[in-house]
């Protein structure tokens, strides 16, 4: 499994409760671009149009060798495949609970390209904080560990 992109905000933005998998529908030049490592989920999400989810704002620019395309859109939404229960499932949670949906990575599985996302709640300020603390605390605990042996 080679991972191509993360998206690291997303550990301290939100509090993750479950992860899942879903193909993407992408052009063959996206392919060749995200492999070559030129893709961002920066700022990206996962939004419900018609009972389907999409990949919307990550920036996959035109890879390098492809004739340029005047209309193409680096940051279109892409769509996700899942099974149509589980997109029930999830446009259920997502609209009973308050939750999101977040993409976490994006990596090739067998050839195929996939994106793990979350179903995730957002974090307070405090959450953040507190969250930043505990870190902080368990990194000088384990130092403190390897210093003594």
């Amino acid at each position: 499994m080679t991972t191509l992109a993360t998206n690291k905000k997303a550990h301290h933005e939100y509090e993750l409760l479950e992860k899942y998998e879903a193909g993407l529908v992408l052009l063959g030049h996206e392919v060749k671009s995200m492999k070559t490592g030129h893709v961002s989920l920066k700022g990206s999400f996962i939004a419900v149009r018609s009972n389907e989810l999409y990949l919307t704002n990550a920036l996959i620019p035109l890879y390098s060798h492809a004739d340029p395309k005047t209309s193409y859109d680096p940051s279109r939404s892409r769509k996700l495949l899942l099974h149509r229960d589980e997109i029930k499932k999830l446009i259920g949670k997502k609209q009973a609970e308050g939750l999101t949906l977040v993409p976490l990575r994006v990596y090739i599985k067998k050839r195929h390209v996939k994106c793990q996302f979350a179903l995730a709640r957002g974090k307070k300020q405090h959450d953040k904080r507190q969250t930043k603390a505990k870190r902080d605390t368990d990194r000088s605990i384990a130092r403190a560990l390897r210093a003594k042996q």
